[in-house]
């Protein structure tokens, strides 16, 4: 496998981590509701902009 893929593989695996610990930050906030109820916007627009992030990276590298 050459650099550019091993690079690109790497990047892929750590947006997938970020998105996915961002995900469970977001179900664990609302699995303990009302508690904690003022940082639903905060984790939610992270959770969004790494998926976002993720998706666009993956559209962009499809062959």
């Amino acid at each position: 496998m050459s650099d550019e893929a091993e690079e690109l593989k790497a990047k892929l695996k750590k947006l997938n981590a970020q998105a996915t610990a961002l995900k469970m930050d977001l179900h664990d906030l609302a699995e303990d509701l009302p508690t904690g109820w003022p940082k639903i916007m905060e984790v939610a627009e992270k959770t969004y902009e790494a998926y976002r992030q993720l998706d666009e990276f993956r559209k962009s590298t499809a062959s």
